[in-house]
């Protein structure tokens, strides 16, 4: 069932949304101080990519404390309207019933957009 959820997402929109995290992780990483927010980015497009049955969460010993200070700067540089167009994206796909399940992974890509930094992907 995930497999079929994870084709479904990718030709409706998925790919598009991991293009752009990766094209924008790109562009970040032109300059020495956007690197780690270029990460950040890919990570997410990874995630974005294959969503149905992937989860992603603190490492071990995380979040850290250096972690949480770049979370702060990812939130305050405005990387948190990334996170309200997943959740905006989420409500208009659980307009119908059929949409639940790919309005449930924008919920889930919200939250983890929300504070990237110290948090891996699980299977």
């Amino acid at each position: 069932m995930k497999l079929i959820g994870n084709i479904f997402w990718l030709i409706l929109g998925g790919f598009l949304i991991a293009l752009v995290y990766y094209l924008i992780g790109l562009l970040m990483c032109a300059t020495v101080v956007g690197i780690p927010f270029g990460v950040q980015l890919f990570k997410l497009g990874t995630f974005s990519l294959w969503p149905f049955g992937r989860e992603m969460e603190y490492g071990p010993g995380e979040p850290g404390c250096l972690s949480t200070v770049m979370n702060l700067i990812w939130i305050v540089a405005g990387w948190w309207e990334v996170a309200l167009l997943h959740l905006v994206a989420g409500l208009l796909f659980c307009i119908s019933v059929v949409g639940i399940p790919f309005g449930m992974q924008h919920f889930k890509m919200a939250l983890s957009s929300i504070s990237p930094f110290g948090q891996v992907i699980k299977s």
